[in-house]
């Protein structure tokens, strides 16, 4: 699980908060480490930072990219379909209620030549686990107990707990890409430079911080990449990538252009813009320890009566221009057993009266006053007027006053505690895989939160850990759906915005609809020229 931001994906552990990534060292826009890219190769801008392309050293958005072009793991996705499926298995199933089993297809290679075998998925995951590095993917794996090879090139995976529903999705995550165990070095990282993998293509050339250059890998055994030549452009500020692609100077942008600069390239004949799932949430966050009220019952109806006064719509469409969608629960729209919950709760637009009734019933003298911290630096340039609109929202009937503050990232995180944190702040997540649980786990969850917040819920706990062990869909679903209503009431997290991905291209680029999906994994090997 991941705090999201526009640059990159900074890591919050779905079992508890991860230290986090702060990303420099980027190359000057149009600098080349010593590679330079050819003159046919589709050229994809960036402000997302590689912080490795080694899998046990990150987990963030920006090296998430990447990687997805040069490993394999042993269970994907078709585009469009959020099921997992096998990509370098044959089969996965649970043989027992603690034990997963992989059958390795027969007959793959890395880019080097070297064969790939159970034991090298083995290796893989064991070397995430060993290297252990806080701003890399281990927490994902908290429920391996061990791996081991099997007969007829099987991996067995034991885990603590039984029927974990999720185990599919975490084999697709960013814990699970599948090196070479003769290449990497079993106890530390290697060099971007000199990793290698099994998927669509392999690095032609790289520096840390410079370009990316990519070529399609000859033995790769899914589809040949539409195009031959990939080079990745890191940009170290918006207004660069916008100026790049308006100019032509790159065939694609891709994360994160402001939703003004997408509004106004849009307009340009030259170019497409073409949104998909973007997979992250927005949301404002309840500290229910710190936060105003008197005791249980008035923090509680301070919470409501503020979720009774968002305008959602105002927010999406004055804000962010369309480049995001209102939220109503942290559950993604087309993930399992997603619901409106908020929007059942409170309603789909702001409700003066039925917010002052709120804090009248549980006695709160008016107007509130409610400090809410945004950080300046880490969800984008527009926080500054999203929560200049949400302090006019809640203002506007003279329920609150509000005192809005603003901290950079790097010291905003430290806050992010239940004894002395912030009364009410901003926070965001982009999710490690497409499943509920993993929202859900560490918004809600006593052990699993990520937020700091101090939310503890024993039926809230219960139903988490019943969903992430129900076998039966229909009855997952179900729990998934009790959970969000019984979170919306208490409004400890109020869902804000749901995001968009948003790619801004030449005319003459093709595929991109075929990337943008709810698996949130962007293709390269889809795009193409026309």
């Amino acid at each position: 699980m991941k705090f999201n931001t526009p640059r990159t994906a900074v890591s919050a552990a779905a079992l508890g908060l991860a230290a986090a990534v702060i990303l420099t060292g980027c190359a000057p826009e149009g600098s080349t480490p010593d590679n330079s890219a050819s003159a046919d190769a589709l050229l994809i801008g960036t402000t997302d930072a590689i912080v490795s392309l080694d899998p046990a050293g990150a987990w963030d958005r920006g090296s998430f990219t990447p990687q997805n072009q040069i490993y394999q793991r042993l269970l994907g996705y078709e585009p469009g379909n959020v099921t997992p499926v096998p990509d370098a298995a044959e089969s996965c199933e649970f043989t027992e209620p603690t034990v997963y089993t992989c059958i390795v297809k027969d007959g793959l290679t890395f880019s080097n030549g070297n064969e790939l075998t159970a034991e090298d998925v083995v290796f893989s995951f064991n070397r995430v686990t060993t290297i252990n590095l806080e701003s890399g993917p281990a927490p994902l794996l908290a429920n391996l107990d061990k791996v081991e090879e099997g007969d007829n090139n099987s991996v067995v995976f034991t885990l603590k707990v039984a029927n974990d529903q999720t185990w599919p999705y975490v084999l697709t995550s960013m814990a699970a890409p599948i090196v070479d165990s003769e290449v990497f070095p079993a106890d530390k990282l290697l060099e971007d430079s000199q990793v290698v993998g099994s998927g669509p293509y392999i690095i032609d050339a790289y520096e840390k911080g410079g370009l990316l250059s990519l070529k399609a890998n000859p033995s790769y055994d899914g589809s040949a990449p539409v195009t031959e030549n990939v080079v990745l452009k890191p940009y170290t500020d918006s207004s660069n990538l916008r100026l790049d692609i308006q100019n032509g100077a790159i065939d694609v942008a891709y994360r994160s252009l402001t939703s003004t600069d997408i509004g106004d390239l849009s307009k340009n004949d030259d170019l497409q813009v073409v949104q998909g799932p973007g997979g992250s949430v927005r949301f404002l966050t309840f500290n229910l320890n710190t936060q105003p009220g008197a005791d249980d019952a008035q923090k509680l109806a301070i919470r409501q009566a503020a979720a009774s006064l968002i305008d959602r719509d105002a927010l999406a469409d004055d804000v962010f221009n369309g480049t995001y969608t209102p939220a109503y629960s942290v559950v993604l729209d087309g993930q399992n057993g997603a619901t409106q919950a908020f929007k059942e709760r409170f309603g789909e637009t702001p409700n003066a009266e039925q917010a002052k009734q709120i804090l009248a019933d549980a006695g709160v003298q008016t107007p509130v006053s409610l400090p809410i911290q945004y950080t300046s630096d880490h969800y984008g340039p527009d926080s500054e007027q999203e929560y200049g609109q949400i302090k006019s929202q809640l203002e506007a009937d003279g329920l609150f006053t509000v005192d809005l503050q603003t901290t950079e990232w790097t010291s905003y995180v430290k806050r992010l505690n239940p004894e002395t944190g912030y009364p009410a702040f901003q926070l965001g997540l982009f999710p490690d895989y497409p499943d509920p649980d993993n929202f859900l786990r560490v918004t809600y969850s006593t052990t699993g939160s990520s937020l700091g917040n101090g939310f503890s819920d024993p039926a809230v706990d219960a139903l988490i850990e019943k969903q992430a062990t129900e076998a039966d869909p229909a009855a997952r679903t179900a729990t998934i759906e009790e959970i969000q209503a019984l979170v919306a009431d208490s409004a400890s997290v109020i869902p804000l915005l749901q995001g968009q991905e948003t790619v801004v291209a030449k005319k003459n680029v093709t595929g991109l609809e075929d990337t943008l999906d709810d698996t949130y994994k962007f293709r390269f090997a889809a795009l193409g020229r026309s």
